[in-house]
């Protein structure tokens, strides 16, 4: 017969259980939502495809039609969308827990903005891409890494003054949001500029580009994205108890034998990596970053064990969800991802501005 002190001790364990447990089915059913959705927005569409034809062409079993309707064109959109998704959201997750500010993601702090000058330069005055008369392709790339070192170096530009703000005494969380807000616009006026002294035919190329769209990702440019947000988040969730100690503070944290500069560094140096690579791929992608790990904190909570898987599975959802809408609501055309993610993001933005933050 248990002592009293073994009843409690079991008590909390398996309270302890139930409270883990439900992190855990919720995630789980997250992921099977994003894996249902994925299936329905392979089968969207204005080429009329049935479900049972497209699952067969998955498996090889249709004509050429239906196979260059699945496997290049809308198989890779639900592919990029889910990864990008996955990326610029946990990228969001950790960069809210580094600089222990609830605003920041890659697009509220101007480095989106930053890599989407990058890319615009290697596009434009590097030789990087080429233009196309159809709508459907207005740039290709021509040399993917080559526009992802170019965002990458102008996302790590951004970085370093976000994380320079950070170390400056004095600096609130929402002084820091507004230098994004500034460092944004400053970037965003040096591509006009760029865009001015280029031929109408690139301006128009780039202005396209800029509006954000997982449909112009292919193959080559997914399995590079896939690597970067893989070994990123890989990274994220293995350095999850240091994040959970940073959410006490920075002298609990060194308290706690974290390495918090070292942490701090390498979390941004990752989350920017990810948006410059996103970027550059797929043009401006707002909010995401802002809204996946907000509405998976009101769910599982702060722990980061929980958090950051929580947040990579909701922010494929939500771009994914996104991209379908934007496919499905005007059919057949076919509004930018980037206005969706944007229509969906401003009214939690302005409500963590005014009540959120608050709290």
């Amino acid at each position: 017969m248990a002592t009293p002190r073994e009843s409690s001790v079991l008590d909390l364990t398996q309270d302890y259980l139930r409270y883990t447990g439900r992190k855990i089915l919720i995630i789980f059913i997250l992921l099977l939502a994003t894996m249902a959705l994925g299936v329905l927005a392979i089968n969207a569409g204005s080429a009329g495809l049935r479900p049972y034809e497209v699952w067969l062409t998955l498996l090889g079993k249709t004509g050429a039609a239906s196979h260059v309707i699945v496997w290049q064109i809308r198989l890779p959109r639900v592919l990029a969308a889910i990864v990008a998704g996955a990326g610029l959201s946990i990228a969001g997750c950790v960069m809210q827990n580094i600089l222990r500010n609830p605003l920041a993601s890659p697009f509220t702090l101007g480095i989106s903005q930053g890599a989407a000058f990058g890319a615009a330069l290697a596009i434009i005055a590097l030789g990087a891409g080429s233009t196309q008369s159809t709508i459907s392709d207005a740039v290709i790339i021509n040399n993917p890494y080559l526009v992802t070192l170019s965002a990458f170096f102008w996302a790590m530009v951004t970085t370093a003054a976000v994380l320079l703000l950070a170390r400056y005494r004095g600096v609130s969380p929402e002084a820091m949001v507004l230098a994004g807000v500034a460092l944004g616009s400053l970037f965003s006026a040096a591509t006009i500029v760029l865009q001015y002294f280029s031929s109408d035919v690139k301006v128009a190329a780039v202005v396209f580009w800029t509006f954000g769209d997982v449909g112009r990702a292919s193959w080559r440019e997914l399995g590079l994205m896939s690597l970067v947000v893989l070994s990123s988040s890989l990274y994220f969730i293995r350095q999850r108890w240091n994040y959970n100690a940073l959410e006490a503070g920075e002298e609990t944290a060194r308290g706690l034998g974290v390495e918090v500069e070292k942490t701090r560094m390498v979390g941004m140096l990752l989350a920017s990596l990810i948006t410059a690579v996103a970027v550059s791929f797929l043009g401006i992608i707002g909010f995401i970053g802002l809204v996946g790990p907000h509405l998976m904190r009101r769910l599982v909570g702060g722990d980061h064990r929980f958090l950051l898987p929580a947040s990579l599975v909701m922010g494929a959802f939500l771009l994914l969800a996104s991209d379908t809408v934007g496919r499905t609501v005007i059919a057949p055309a076919v509004l930018p991802v980037g206005a969706v993610t944007s229509f969906l993001g401003a009214p939690l933005f302005l409500y963590l501005l005014t009540r959120g933050y608050k709290r």
